[in-house]
């Protein structure tokens, strides 16, 4: 659960801005995104296998 503690003063623009930042530092939104619908294990597999691929290339 992400927390973000508002200061007294602080303006809400400020504390959202950081609760954002938070959020898509802790990755929440990823994470839901990629469970919002059934995804079969052989299409699991390729997803990874194509992420490996792109990792590995090496670019010059």
């Amino acid at each position: 659960m992400t927390e973000v503690i508002v200061g007294e003063n602080e303006p809400f623009e400020s504390a959202l801005k950081r609760f954002n930042k938070r959020v898509q530092q802790d990755g929440i939104l990823a994470m839901a995104r990629r469970r919002e619908h059934y995804e079969k294990p052989s299409v699991k597999r390729k997803r990874k296998e194509a992420a490996k691929r792109r990792k590995s290339t090496i670019r010059r």
